[in-house]
This record gives structure tokens, sequence and C-alpha cells, in this order.
């Protein structure tokens, strides 16, 4: 079997023009390596993020009848930055199938964050075209099937960093501190991790498209922990599991 062969049968799905596929797995290095115009996968990437986010969408608006605009957004969030799209990507291992110069696969380029997130969009992306929007479910179901069953909904806040700081100001003269763990992709598409931490004890990770970002959803992150751990203590339901009035 060819690569995208193995990869069809890896997704459970098979593409009716292979020509997408192809299009969909192959990185725009391969342009720069070519030295000619050669089709990319990044309008097919720009297309299946917003179908991934539709998808996603829907899932959290069945499964959370009952909260908010706000706090929907928030939880979406967290499930369609780079980190946890390139998280699917390696979880089908898409990395091996991405067609990109040698010279991107020499720095690394099948394990970056931003390769996978990207290709992993332009995959969602090409399976649109190719067979429509119930394929495209099947598979992102299939793909967050660690994380739906017990997803938790992340608090409606504007400013995690500002909300994160008053929670310890209360208790602590230390505030939480924020440490960048890392960055990939080119400068024109960095993609930053980061984690906050406090007394030494991690509390979060988030990633984005800048620092300032990736620190915000790190600070959200350890927000939807501390909320989930005071319930507890307290013998709290989540909201959205009260009944109904």
């Amino acid at each position: 079997m060819s690569k995208p062969e193995l990869l069809q049968v890896q997704i459970g799905y098979k593409f009716r023009k292979p020509e997408l596929l192809n299009l969909a797995l192959t990185h725009p290095s391969m342009t720069h390596e070519i030295g000619t115009a050669h089709p990319h996968n990044q309008r097919l990437e720009f297309l299946g993020d917003s179908v991934l986010g539709l998808v996603l969408t829907r899932i959290l608006y069945d499964k959370f009848p009952r909260v908010d605009e706000g706090s929907l957004t928030q939880t979406r969030a967290r499930l369609i930055n780079a980190k946890t799209v390139a998280d699917r990507a390696k979880r089908i291992e898409l990395g091996k199938y991405i067609i990109m110069s040698w010279s991107e696969e020499g720095s690394g380029g099948r394990a970056k964050m931003s390769v996978l997130a990207d290709g992993f969009e332009a995959l969602v992306g090409a399976m649109l075209i190719d067979g429509g929007l119930d394929p495209v479910e099947k598979f992102v179901l299939a793909c967050y099937d660690d994380i739906i069953p017990t997803l938790s909904i992340a608090p409606n806040i504007e400013n995690p960093k500002g909300e994160l700081q008053e929670i310890f100001q209360a208790q602590s003269p230390e505030p939480p501190k924020y440490v960048l763990l890392g960055t990939t992709g080119p400068d024109h598409d960095r993609a930053f991790e980061s984690a906050v931490t406090h007394s030494g004890k991690e509390l979060g990770r988030g990633s984005g498209r800048s620092k300032k970002e990736a620190e915000s959803a790190a600070a959200a992150a350890a927000l939807v922990t501390l909320r989930d751990t005071l319930n507890a203590q307290h013998g709290y339901a989540p909201a959205e599991k009260k009944p109904a009035a």
C-alpha cells in the first residue's frame, strides 16, 4: 500500500478523489524545494479550520444544553487550539504521511505542532469536499473520543490571567508565573506553548499564535482545574449536570 492508502485505512475513510488527500498532505515547503508554484494544503487548512470549529460547536451545543454562549466559546477554544489539534494529528500518526521538503523534514517538521495542526485541518477540509459533512463528523468524534466524554465547561472569563491572579492574591503573596515551553513553525506562523505555575506546581498549559494567547489559554486551563477541584471538595455538581428546574 502507498502512504495515502495506509492513511485512509488509519482514519477509516476512503477518498473518492485521491488527489484531494494528496493535496491535504502537501506542506507549503514543497513550493520552496521545487522552485515553482507547487500546490499545497493551506487553502484546505483554511477550510478545515472552519469546518472543525463548526463540528465541535455542534457537539458542545448538544452536550451542554443549559450552558451560555460565552462558556461554550471558551470551551471550544480549548478544543481547537493548535496543541489540541496537533495531538489529534498524532493519534492518527499524520506526521509520517505529510509530504514536505527535505529541509523541513530535517528541521523536525514531522513533529512540529503547527505542521501537524495545519495538516489535520487540511485533512478535514479535503474530507468535507470529497464526502460531505457526515464523514467529517464521524472522523472528528473518533479523533476527540478521549476528550469529549469527560469534557468540562470552561468558565466564561474575558481575562483568565487577571482572574487567576485575583484568586492567588487572596491567599498567597506569590503570583502565578508563566513559562514559555516552546515555539514551533516559521516566523510568519509561530505557535507558542506556555505553562502557568504557582509555588513550583504546574496549574495548566495552553497554546496559541502568540505568547500572550498561549499564556491566556494556560490560565484558562488552570481556572478549569481549580474550579473542578473546589467543586469536588465541596460536593458541587458541575453546572451542566444539574437537573433542569
